[in-house]
């Protein structure tokens, strides 16, 4: 059977502590995404707050090993048909290429077969990390989009 995964590579002009900044500061993914909370704790709770208030996506610290690697568990809740599958996972791996130039390697997977949420991610991930990179490379997002 094949395996449901996701992987984008980007490269982000930033310091490690930037970008690792970035991804764990709710005021800063709000920016470019979501406003994320949790203490970053292995094991700890995380909450993805939509705008308007609403719970977007939980989850659960798999890894916090700053400014490395960050994974954690993600269960769709806004998404009605997203909440009725597993939590899937979110990994994200940081590597310096040289000074100022960041690799960032997201993975998500273990995703139920048949998955609704992963065909959601592929459009979505790149259009959060563009964001993330736009913020990080000119001080400015990308306007957030909808995405069908």
């Amino acid at each position: 059977m094949h395996e449901l995964r996701f992987v984008y590579v980007s490269y982000i002009a930033a310091t490690p502590q930037a970008l690792w900044q970035a991804l764990i500061d709710g005021e800063t993914t709000r920016r470019y995404w979501h406003r994320v909370e949790s203490s970053w704790q292995i094991g700890a709770p995380l909450t993805l707050w939509e705008e308007d208030g609403r719970v977007d996506q939980t989850g659960t610290v798999l890894v916090c090993d700053p400014p490395r690697k960050l994974a954690y568990t993600c269960q769709q809740v806004s998404f009605e048909a997203g909440r009725f599958e597993k939590p899937s996972r979110v990994s994200l791996l940081l590597e310096p290429v040289e000074d100022g130039i960041m690799r960032l390697t997201l993975t998500h997977d273990d995703f139920e077969p048949g998955s609704v949420v992963y065909a959601g991610i592929t459009r979505s991930w790149p259009a959060i990390l563009c964001g993330l990179k736009s913020l990080l490379e000119t001080g400015s997002p990308l306007p957030f989009m909808q995405l069908p």
